[in-house]
């Protein structure tokens, strides 16, 4: 059995491991749906697009004032 024949009985084991879950099915998607909340939340609150609507010059002068600013800030 080759590498891809290896992977396909690896993918049939865990679709049919899935396929017979009982309470395991509604775990999977409560964690789906929680990592989905989680990085929609932080994406518009924590991870502000700084650099949207800049020149290419306006964005190298943030990247480097911000990168001294941090470097200063280090030693």
């Amino acid at each position: 059995m080759g590498f891809s024949g290896r992977m396909v009985s690896v993918w049939r084991f865990y679709v049919d491991g899935f396929r017979n879950m009982t309470w395991g099915k509604p775990l999977w998607y409560l964690i789906i749906l929680k990592l989905v909340i989680l990085f929609a939340v932080l994406r518009v609150f924590f991870f502000q697009p700084v650099l949207a609507g800049k020149t290419d010059e306006e964005k190298s002068s943030h990247v480097g004032t911000e990168l001294a600013v941090r470097a200063a800030d280090a030693e």
